[in-house]
This record gives C-alpha cells, structure tokens and sequence, in this order.
C-alpha cells in the first residue's frame, strides 16, 4: 500500500505513485523486458498489459497478488483492486477477479493471514463516483491526493462481504500486514499530519508510531516483525513548512523529496537509511532482513520521472541498482518464501505510458 502511487504512484507511491509513469518525455525510448544488467532477475515475466497497474503484494503463500488498476478493458473507472493467481498466467486476455466494488477509488490492498481476505482502502463511502484528481499545471509541482473518504475495508476474494476495519476522520490508507500476522501498519492524518499507525490485526488498539512533521508512508514490516521501513518527507525550512501544511491543508502532498527510514514497531530506534536527495520510496526488505530494496530517481539530474530500483544496508551502505529501464520501475516487493520479486515497470509497453506488473525469480 505504498501507493503510487503509492511518488514523486504510490499516492500510493502509495497512492499516486504510479502516477509517475506517465510522462510523456519517454515515448521514444526503447524498452525491453529484461536489461542485461538485471543480474538479480531470471525469467522476467510480464503479468499485465495495458492500463496503470501497481502496488502488488504476495499472499503468505507466495502463489498470489492483489494489486490495484485502472484498466479501462477491466471495467475500472480508476484504481480498482484485483487479484490474481500466477498459475493462471498472464493477463493478457483474462479479467482478473475484482475485489472492491468499482465505487471510488482504492489504494493498497493486502493480504490478511491466512490469504482468505484482503484489506484494502476506499473512498466509496465519500461518494460513488471517483474523486477529482488534482490538476497538473505546467511548470507545477507534482501532487498527490490525500483524500479524506479513504478509510480501510477487508474483504474475501470475490469481493463479497465487504466491511469496515479501519474508520475515522480523514485520511486512512497505505496498510500493511506484519508477516507475523499479528499487526497492520497504516497512515493517517487523523493527528493533523501525515503519520504511521499500527493496530491489532482486528483493527483495534491503534497506537501512533511516527511523530515528525512531514508525510510518513508506504510502510512495510521487516520478515521478523520486529521492525518498520518506510518513506518520509521532512520539510526543513521555514518556506518548506509552509508549503506543506497549505498543501496538507488541501488534501495534498509533493511527494518530490523523499528519503528511507526504518524504526522499531513501537517507533524507537528511528534511522534515515538514505540521503540520496530526491525522491526514494516504495521500500521493502530483502527475505535476509539486512538489506532493502526502493524506488528512486536519484540517479537523474532533473529528478523527475526516470525511477530504477536499487538495493541498500540497512545501515545506509552498499548502494547497488537492481533495475535499469530508461522510465520507470517502482513498488518491488519479495515473495515471503524469498524465491521471486514483483514489480511495476513501464518497460515494454510499445511506446504508450501503460505501467504494467513483472515477477521474476530473484537471484541473490
């Protein structure tokens, strides 16, 4: 649920994050599924094939995902959550199933323990329809929504039975299952900034994680449980404080500067992973839990929306690129049995702006 969209999608980075792979600048450049530097990927599979895919998170058991979409070939207005088997195999000519319901816009699902449901966040309950997306206006800064109907639902795999988990004023989304299954971390602004939470996997006892002025997201579990990694805007100056609270103020957020922490479940212990400048975002950590892999467009002069990713210590050395498309890669995520990683890419998508989702097995 580190939505686009979950940066710089997802919101989801978490929510827009996948947002980024459309600019237009990048039509010409040539793309193929796999780059001979991809050292870590064996047998690059591509899952989807048209329309913004992202954000796709394994099942425990390693044979599924559930992902959101706005392929209009599927029915989807906007983000819409579905599921997919990969003995299946690709989506080229099947729907996969839809889990939410096609009202509002969704955002970060996840699987529960047990793979049986899946939570997810919606804005139905604000309105049927999907919500206005902001306006790009040349020149301006790239923002993402913060919508305040998003709340967290749980549903079963046919999109049946779907109820409320995660209520409140404001925004509620970006959740994530600890691989222990005993704990979900989300972002709220019910503080009045952009914050972790964690609660019960029954959605109760919800404790604050986060304190820092800016907008903490797109958080995962470490494979023992025990720790946190996440995204993190920390405006400095003055101006910058500013500009983000009037931003916030408006349901926004520019996801432009984003580095890497990590903290203790509780929120002790917090380090800054990266200082890379930019934005880096969509973390995870690799299966041996020392290292973590992310998002990020450092590496590109202009910033902008050329995003590989890349692989640090959780100490913040050992910087090594893992992805090399010209435009974009982001939202990797490991399989919980270690063996595949999945991704979003804007590789060999025949010149149009489509993000579409790859697995491949992971080679250490």
């Amino acid at each position: 649920a580190n939505t686009a969209e979950k940066v710089a999608n997802s919101d989801s980075t978490k929510t827009e994050s996948h947002e980024h792979g459309h600019h237009g600048g990048h039509k010409s450049l040539p793309t193929k599924l796999h780059y001979d530097e991809e050292k870590h990927f064996k047998n690059v599979t591509q899952i989807t094939f048209g329309g913004n895919n992202a954000e796709a998170y394994w099942n425990f058991a390693s044979t599924m995902l559930v992902f959101q979409s706005d392929y209009q070939k599927w029915d989807a207005a906007c983000d819409q959550i579905f599921v997919h088997t990969l003995t299946d195999g690709p989506l080229k000519d099947k729907i996969p199933q839809r889990i939410s319901n096609n009202e509002g816009r969704t955002t970060c699902a996840y699987f529960m323990p047990g793979d049986s449901l899946v939570l997810f966040a919606s804005t139905h309950k604000g309105a049927k329809e999907c919500p206005p997306v902001p306006e790009r206006k040349k020149g301006g800064k790239y923002l993402w929504p913060i919508y305040d109907t998003y709340d967290i639902y749980i549903s079963d795999l046919k999109g049946k039975n779907i109820r409320p988990l995660i209520t409140g004023k404001g925004y509620d989304a970006e959740a994530t299952v600890s691989p222990k299954g005993d704990k979900i971390v989300f972002t709220s602004d019910r503080s009045g900034d952009l914050e972790l939470y964690t609660c019960d996997i029954t959605g109760k006892n919800i404790r604050q994680v986060t304190k820092g002025l800016g907008y903490d997201g797109g958080a995962f579990f470490s494979p023992d449980g025990k720790k946190l990694v996440f995204r993190a805007s920390r405006p400095k100056t003055d101006e910058e404080v500013a500009e983000y609270k009037d931003y916030l103020k408006k349901g926004l957020v520019a996801p432009t500067n984003m580095e890497i922490y990590t903290c203790n479940v509780d929120g002790s212990n917090l380090k800054q992973v990266t200082n890379l400048g930019k934005a880096n975002w969509a973390p995870f950590y690799h299966p041996g839990g020392k290292k973590i892999i992310f998002s990020s467009n450092h590496k590109n002069p202009e910033g902008g929306f050329s995003f590989n990713l890349f692989m640090i210590n959780e100490d913040g050395t050992g910087l090594e690129q893992i992805s090399f498309d010209p435009t974009f890669d982001a939202f990797p995520m490991f399989s919980p049995n270690g063996k595949y990683i999945v991704f979003s890419s804007n590789r060999e998508n025949n010149g149009t702006r489509d993000t579409n989702l790859f697995f491949a097995e992971w080679v250490d």
